[in-house]
């Protein structure tokens, strides 16, 4: 079924009876062409293109879940390509250009809003820093503004320009930049991807990968064994944990980043802003709620929920920066299981083991990077080689020492 305006009146004259479930739930196959571990965003997308650009159509996507269970459904749904370094800028580019124009090719409503994303700055130090990465993202084609005091108070008179320790000098603003629904943008993959012949496998946990003669030949799963020619991990902050299953140690750890969200408002946000005296970034959604979050909370958890200790520093950042956030109640907080590299950058790459392919370390940018993620990782599966805007994402970066450290933190995943 496809979905237009003719479609809803339709099925409106027909009391809402008529619409097709939007993807199918079939039995596993004893063998795949490739096989995901994962049905988040990343691996949904990944199978998405494996059929709809490289036509590889037996291809099924395993989820221990239901699909979009994990990262995918519990972030801030923030998008963006405002990046510095040539490793990151062209590609969260090449993800901002495919955000741009899908809906049109899923035939879904993700619901972006390019509201623009703005980053407040403090002193001398911060400015220069942001000029230097708006010049970086002029290099590779992508509009940036360094906006001054007065243009920011004018766009946001609801902030704290006159902090005592953390006075908004200005900020740097990408236009393009914005929101999307993340649940929508899961559905939405899922159901292109089905309607191409992809088999969507939920509540179907990897429990061992198969190798013979060095080559992975399939998984083992609570569904039973699934033989597939290769085999792509997209498991986010488990990946360390499945790449294990083929004794394959990752450079990664696992932390837990949450997020909050308010009672409804009226429209008083309208925009995406990034604080720069700390990791705290705010935005409105749809349906009033404010929502915002902060930095991981700096220790190993594969637990979907946070401690109060965080919580109470995200808020203390929120009403320095925004002073009548002390008077709105928080309605709810989750968490995703980040999985943070030691650069704070992404993985897209082959493995030293025959037919395995890594998708992991994407820290906190994984949703914004949903679908260049699943355009390269299924470019690097079928081709064997590596999508030219995700070169620098190679897993044997961190043994050469080529390093894509866009934050300036050093070789340490929680100051990432």
């Amino acid at each position: 079924m496809r979905y237009s305006a003719l479609s809803l009146v339709k099925n409106a004259l027909g009391r809402n009876l008529g619409w097709a479930p939007v993807w199918r739930e079939p039995e596993p196959r004893p063998h795949y062409d490739v096989v995901i571990v994962g049905g988040g965003g990343h691996g949904l997308a990944t199978a998405y293109y494996l059929a709809r650009e490289f036509g590889i159509r037996n291809v099924a996507v395993l989820e221990k879940g239901y699909l979009g269970s994990g990262n995918v459904g519990r972030n801030t749904t923030i998008v963006r390509s405002n990046y510095m370094l040539p490793g990151n800028e062209p590609f969260y580019e090449f993800s901002m250009k495919l955000w741009e124009g899908l809906e049109r090719e899923l035939n879904y409503n993700v619901m972006l809003s390019q509201r623009g994303v703005m980053i407040l700055y403090h002193s001398d130090g911060e400015r220069d820093a942001l000029i230097r990465r708006g010049n970086g993202m002029w290099m590779e084609g992508v509009a940036a503004e360094l906006i001054d005091r007065e243009g920011v108070r004018r766009m946001m008179p609801f902030l704290n320009f006159d902090h005592a320790r953390f006075p908004i000098l200005g900020g740097l603003l990408q236009r393009r930049g914005g929101t999307a629904r993340h649940d929508a943008v899961a559905w939405g993959y899922a159901r292109g991807a089905d309607r191409l012949g992809v088999d969507l496998i939920q509540n179907c946990e990897v429990t061992g990968i198969r190798r013979e003669a060095g080559r992975v030949t399939g998984v083992e799963t609570t569904c039973g064994f699934i033989g597939c020619g290769k085999l792509g991990l997209a498991a986010a902050g488990h990946s360390s944990h499945v790449a294990q299953m083929a004794d394959l140690s990752l450079p990664i750890e696992s932390h837990v980043l949450q997020a909050f969200v308010t009672e409804g408002l009226k429209p008083c946000i309208d925009h995406v802003i990034i604080y720069g005296a700390g990791h705290f970034y705010i935005s409105q959604s749809d349906k009033g709620g404010l929502v915002f979050g902060g930095e991981i909370d700096g220790f190993g958890s594969y637990a979907q929920r946070g401690n109060l200790a965080t919580a109470e520093h995200v808020m203390e950042e929120g009403v320095a920066m925004i002073p009548g956030l002390s008077r709105v109640r928080v309605l709810r907080s989750w968490g995703g299981v980040m999985d943070m590299s030691m650069d704070g950058s992404p993985i897209i790459s082959p493995t030293p083991i025959d037919n395995l392919y890594l998708n992991a370390g994407w820290c906190y940018g994984g949703f914004k990077a949903t679908p260049a993620s699943g355009f390269c990782f299924a470019h690097l599966i079928a081709k064997g080689e590596t999508h030219p805007v995700a070169r620098f994402f190679r897993l044997d970066r961190f043994e050469r020492g080529h390093m894509i450290d866009e934050a300036g933190a050093g070789p340490q995943p929680n100051l990432h």
